[in-house]
């Protein structure tokens, strides 16, 4: 008697996927739940503390959403619609000079930090080394035109604000990218999963002999809402998770403290960097954040919170697990911190 044929083992990866999504997409419904249906005896019953934490969370949530999805609809385009030699092909060969224009695409692409990372994913997948994604993926939130024109509205050309800003985030972007770029071997700066993806992809491509833009409509849907799904696994999950912690830690950091230091140049230019990673909040708002400070905080302090937090927050460093190891991170991590600290504190001495 013959054994009955049992069915394939699922991939342990799309079993990954199916739970990152439906932990994200839960989440999401859980949170919008709780912001529209909850009673207001529920808050009465939190302290103030818990609640600021709470509101914090959400509002990470709901003002990063839009955007995580555009830029995930904008790397499918760029995947499915963009021939795989596009950009090489218009780029400039010089290395310093291909990283300054890639530095440039936020122009072109305005989506704020949240939806950069699954673009710079899709950028990679077409061909960008992992050191011009890098440049992209940090210095696209400063130089794009919403947040350049909100920064202009907050302080106009008060203190060179906006030009240090633009400056900056062009600077401390092209240097990760040359940093990133000397690595001896860049395709171990990414997460194993993400290996995988770029694997995947390459093999694709040389089946396909890099055609791109053809074949059924049909097709190149159900491939769309593939790409959705495995994007939005990755993503959503992450999200989560760094807005909680972002809404933990306000908690627990006073801004009566930082506020008491807004007048020391160093400390003042510690306290808005700090500040920055902990509140998470969106590159396209932030300069009408910062401007509260405006009288409290030295002008390099405000520069050094614009030029830092789009880079790097609790939120973004979520986001960019899902592409970047641990390791890669505290490297980026240290050396924009360091970067954005010089420009303030110049900005303080000099001021």
């Amino acid at each position: 008697m013959s054994s009955p044929v049992s069915a394939p083992a699922r991939p342990a990866s799309t079993t990954r996927r199916t739970v990152g999504f439906g932990v994200g997409v839960a989440a999401v419904l859980l949170l919008l739940s709780v912001r529209l249906f909850a009673p207001a005896e529920t808050g009465e019953a939190l302290s103030d503390g818990v609640r600021d934490g709470i509101t914090l969370a959400i509002s990470v949530v709901i003002e990063s959403l839009p955007f995580v999805f555009l830029g995930i609809v904008l790397s499918i385009a760029v995947q499915l619609f963009l021939p795989a030699d596009f950009l090489m092909r218009r780029l400039p060969r010089t290395p310093w000079l291909r990283r300054a224009v890639v530095s440039l695409f936020g122009v072109l692409l305005p989506v704020c930090e949240c939806g950069n990372v699954p673009l710079a994913r899709g950028l990679v997948l077409r061909g960008l080394s992992v050191g011009e994604s890098m440049t992209f993926l940090l210095a696209a939130p400063i130089l794009n035109p919403v947040t350049i024109v909100v920064t202009y509205q907050a302080f106009g050309w008060e203190d060179g604000i906006l030009a240090w800003r633009i400056i900056g985030g062009f600077l401390v972007a092209n240097l990760i990218g040359w940093i990133f770029s000397r690595h001896p071997d860049p395709m171990r700066l990414l997460t194993p999963g993400f290996q995988a993806t770029c694997a995947h992809a390459a093999d694709e491509q040389a089946a396909h002999g890099g055609a791109h833009g053809r074949g059924a409509a049909p097709a190149k849907a159900r491939q769309a809402v593939r790409m959705f799904a495995d994007e939005t696994s990755a993503m959503l999950p992450a999200l989560m998770v760094g807005s909680a912690i972002a809404g933990a830690i306000q908690i627990a950091v006073s801004r009566d403290v930082l506020v008491a230091v807004g007048q020391d140049a160093v400390w003042s230019v510690v306290a808005l960097m700090l500040l920055a990673f902990v509140i998470s909040i969106c590159s396209n708002v932030d300069a009408f954040f910062a401007l509260a400070f405006g009288s409290t905080f030295l002008p390099g302090a405000i520069i050094a919170f614009l030029v830092f937090g789009p880079m790097i927050d609790i939120k973004m460093l979520a986001l960019m697990r899902t592409t970047f190891t641990a390791r890669t991170l505290v490297q980026v991590t240290a050396v924009v911190a360091l970067a954005s600290a010089a420009i303030g504190l110049g900005v303080n001495a000099f001021a």
